[in-house]
């Protein structure tokens, strides 16, 4: 009896480390990270960045439809692009007044190439936006704190409401951003580019998501919080936290 137990047990356990869910580990994602058609200068910001790590953590798979927010240049619009794969696919939210006629957003470079064709761009305001379909992830990265510049005039819970409206249920909302000090008021953005984690998980959470966890892979205690992020002493070296949210099934 004891024998036929422990060969159970020994089954159940080798079912679950061969789920989708365990499958899903940094090396899973080697493939698109190491994708030849990923420029040299996304790929020296590797190190830095973790982008196999950030994947996982961020339980991506493929076939996701995933919103990348505030994409910039599109590092990561890049890696979720070749991560969910063709049958996935990465919408890349923008702002309108940084997608122009004259001068169109970075991102939609990317789009425009070969191999990134579940690219697509979408210029939205924020606090109303509604995707084309719902999605099974939102990532922001290193733009959270810039929804409380005083000079885009945004109500932040809007647009954590709309957040949470694109998304699936079940799907997963993650913000990773430069870390302020605890306690520094949300008024230091516009001078320091940087945010208290506690104030991003207090709006997320009365959004109605819940809160999953955090990773400190990006953390960094010997950041010196006193400088703006774009600062050369700390530029590519700030603490940086990682938050991941739930919609509620």
């Amino acid at each position: 009896m004891i024998k036929t137990k422990l060969m159970l047990a020994a089954a159940a356990v080798s079912m679950l480390c061969a789920s989708p869910l365990m499958a899903q580990t940094p090396q899973s994602f080697a493939a698109a990270v190491a994708d030849a058609s990923r420029p040299a200068t996304d790929k020296a910001r590797d190190e830095a960045r973790k982008p196999a790590d950030m994947l996982a953590f961020a339980e991506v798979k493929p076939g996701q439809v995933v919103v990348d927010l505030l994409p910039g240049g599109g590092y990561f619009t890049r890696v979720f692009s070749k991560a969910v794969g063709p049958t996935g696919k990465v919408i890349a939210v923008v702002s309108p007044m940084q997608d122009t006629a004259e001068k169109p957003a970075a991102v939609r470079a990317v789009a425009g190439e070969v191999g990134y064709g579940n690219v697509s761009v979408l210029a939205a305001d924020f606090q109303t936006m509604t995707t084309p379909e719902k999605v099974d992830l939102v990532w922001t990265a290193q733009n959270y704190h810039d929804l409380h510049l005083t000079r885009l005039n945004l109500d932040v819970a809007k647009v954590n409401t709309a957040i949470f409206n694109a998304l699936k249920p079940g799907g997963l909302y993650v913000v990773l951003d430069h870390a302020a000090v605890a306690g520094t008021p949300v008024e230091a953005v516009n001078t320091l580019h940087r945010i208290d984690p506690a104030i991003v998980r207090k709006e997320v959470e009365a959004a109605g998501f819940t809160f999953v966890g955090e990773s400190n892979l990006l953390r960094n205690p010997a950041d010196d919080y006193s400088k703006i992020v774009f600062d050369p002493a700390v530029r590519g070296k700030t603490d940086q936290f990682i938050l991941k949210f739930r919609k509620p099934n």
